[in-house]
């Protein structure tokens, strides 16, 4: 593994084999032996990883946790991902604000 200098990364910092590796915070706590077999049967039904599925129940999802409805673009014909109800429309200006603090 080769590591750059530190006063020239950012917040992607490992690189290795062309990936970056996104710095994140790992958070433990303590279930019981049943409690683990709930919450893995549960993600594994959900088609979600453990991880995936918590983040959802913790409600830090940010879409909720029904997949996305697809409906057809009545400009190009494409299907695309319908719009979240009770949020606002994903304009060009709200993506170019998020992509603003992007390293």
């Amino acid at each position: 593994m080769r590591y750059r200098d530190p006063q020239l990364t950012c917040a992607l910092t490992i690189f290795r084999s062309g990936n970056t590796v996104l710095r994140m915070t790992t958070l433990s706590f303590k279930v019981t032996e049943a409690e683990a077999r709930t919450i893995r049967r549960e993600a594994r039904r959900e088609k979600l990883s453990v991880s995936e599925f918590l983040r959802r129940r913790a409600g830090t999802q940010v879409a909720g946790s029904s997949k996305p409805r697809l409906v057809r673009c009545p400009h190009t014909g494409a299907m695309v991902f319908a719009p979240v109800e009770d949020r606002p429309p994903l304009t060009t200006e709200v993506v170019r604000e998020l992509l603003t603090d992007f390293p």
